[in-house]
C-alpha cells in the first residue's frame, strides 16, 4: 500500500526530524519526502496502516499533513 500526503515541511532538516518519528512508528516501511514538489510530498509505502496515525505524528510536530486521495 502506498499513501501520499501533502505537507508544509520546507527543508531537509525538518523532513529528517519528522522522518525519524515516522520510522519509529513504521520501521519496516519506505518513507520519503519530495520537498521539490509544490505540495512537499510525504510518501509512505508498506503494509496496511492508518493514514490518521501519520497525520497525527506530523501534526503533533506542528506541521500540516493531509492525505491526497
Amino acid at each position: 500500500m502506498v499513501r501520499i500526503f501533502k505537507t508544509d515541511i520546507g527543508n531537509s532538516l525538518l523532513a529528517e526530524y519528522v522522518l525519524d518519528s515516522l520510522m519509529q512508528l513504521f520501521p519496516s516501511y519506505r518513507i520519503n519526502f519530495d520537498l521539490e514538489d509544490c505540495d512537499k510530498i510525504l510518501r509512505i509505502e508498506g503494509g496496511d496502516f492508518e493514514a490518521e496515525k501519520v497525520v497525527s505524528v506530523v501534526s503533533s510536530r506542528n506541521f500540516v499533513c493531509v492525505e491526497l486521495l
